[in-house]
């Protein structure tokens, strides 16, 4: 698995959150993790040549999203099987709204995420066919 830390359309959401979420989301994954790249200017299929030059079976792409009238610190995080340069919107995955405590805490977003990659894995894709399983992905 790569991980990408973008900045995005807000670059606040992963100053503030990016890393907090790792700390809550690596313990519970059992693939390993090349090192994070980090990103400026960046939207979410930089993921893909990220992805294929470093020759993983995954890319997550961890993203400041676009600023909202009551939101400027929200955080995606775009999970990719296989990526590749090409690659589209519908073989994604996304969990959104990442900005506690108004929005999707840390812990529930990294059991969202783990349990994505726990499917994502089983199936050999991600996208518009892979679920969100987290409540039956991992305990708690």
């Amino acid at each position: 698995l790569a991980v990408v830390l973008a900045d995005g359309l807000s670059p606040v959401a992963v100053t503030a959150h990016a890393v907090p979420l790792l700390r809550v989301l690596l313990p519970l994954l059992t693939r390993s993790v090349a090192f994070p790249v980090v990103a400026t200017q960046a939207r979410v299929a930089l993921g893909d040549p990220i992805g294929a030059a470093l020759g993983v079976r995954a890319v997550l792409v961890l993203i400041g999203e676009r600023p909202g009238l009551s939101v400027h610190d929200s955080l995606g995080a775009y999970l990719t099987f296989a990526p590749r340069p090409g690659r589209t919107d519908a073989e994604r995955n996304c969990v959104s709204n990442i900005h506690p405590p108004a929005g999707l805490g840390l812990a529930q977003a990294a059991r969202a995420v783990a349990g994505l990659l726990a499917t994502t894995f089983e199936l050999g894709e991600s996208g518009v066919r892979v679920k969100d399983r987290s409540d039956r992905a991992l305990p708690g």
